[in-house]
């Protein structure tokens, strides 16, 4: 499915009937779900807008939760500065969708947040105690992190 990021060059790969895409920040092929097919496509949009690679870590649980988030970019001090969730592209990101997302934020102590179904992305910043929506994702050197 075309999703709304830049084009790159994924190696995909089937075995025993299933698509399996290989994760360039795990080192391995993983299966190819609608969701996977949207991460993957983030890590690469996030890597071009200059977030470190190796800054980056993928599919954890939230410290003390059994829920997982997507992706966690780190910055240089090691501290957790975004907090992505992605999504199947079809589903829609409505407020309910929102609304949850944001709660991950009392999970885990982040400035910034994304939300992305491949087709929609949002970005958020938390100042204070007032979560704003920005028009684009930033690069990362535009993060105050």
């Amino acid at each position: 499915m075309k999703l709304n990021f830049p084009e790159f060059e994924l190696q995909i790969k089937r075995e025993k009937g299933k698509l399996f895409v290989f994760d360039r920040l795990r080192k391995k092929y993983v299966v190819l779900s609608p969701e996977e097919w949207v991460r993957q496509h983030l890590v690469h949009y996030l890597i071009e807008l200059g977030y470190p690679q190796g800054l980056m870590g993928l599919e954890r649980n939230f410290p003390n939760s059994k829920k997982r988030f997507d992706l966690l970019v780190f910055n240089n001090s090691g501290n957790p500065v975004v907090l992505a969730e992605c999504k199947s592209p079809d589903v829609n990101l409505n407020q309910s969708i929102i609304t949850q997302v944001t709660s991950y934020l009392q999970l885990l102590d982040v400035p910034y947040l994304i939300l992305t179904n491949g087709l929609k992305h949002y970005f958020f910043s938390r100042e204070e105690n007032e979560v704003k929506a920005w028009e684009h994702i930033p690069k990362f050197s535009a993060l105050s992190n």
